[in-house]
């Protein structure tokens, strides 16, 4: 059985969160959450609350147990830009986007 949870419009950019993603993949839920949690990154804090929600939704919608749980996608898609404007000399401006993303986790007991 597959749960899932989503963190949609996290304020940080995509790229800066998909390889800490791909490093939690395929790993227990256990080694996923001390992977994050040791990792100093914005990132690892992101994605740490949505593995945990995640879980929290297997056990109390489903009745999974957390522990038997393993990370079977983990993801860092690009959400809306928030497009802001840095002023510039003689009046004019250059443009700034600020990247937004959206996380996915699925997490799997490994029965179908």
């Amino acid at each position: 059985m597959e749960v899932k949870a989503i963190t949609r419009n996290a304020r940080i950019s995509a790229s800066k969160g998909r390889d800490l993603a791909r490093a939690v993949q395929g790993k227990s839920l256990a080694v996923a959450l001390k992977t994050v949690d040791f990792s100093p990154r914005k990132a690892a804090r992101i994605i740490a609350g949505t593995l945990r929600s995640a879980a929290a939704n297997a056990s109390n919608n489903n009745g999974l147990d957390p522990e038997k749980l393993t990370v079977l996608r983990c993801t860092f898609d690009e959400g809306a830009s928030m497009r802001r404007f840095w002023p510039r000399a003689r009046g004019s401006a250059s443009p700034i986007e600020k990247q937004t993303s959206h996380v996915t986790v699925v997490l799997t007991d490994g029965i179908q």
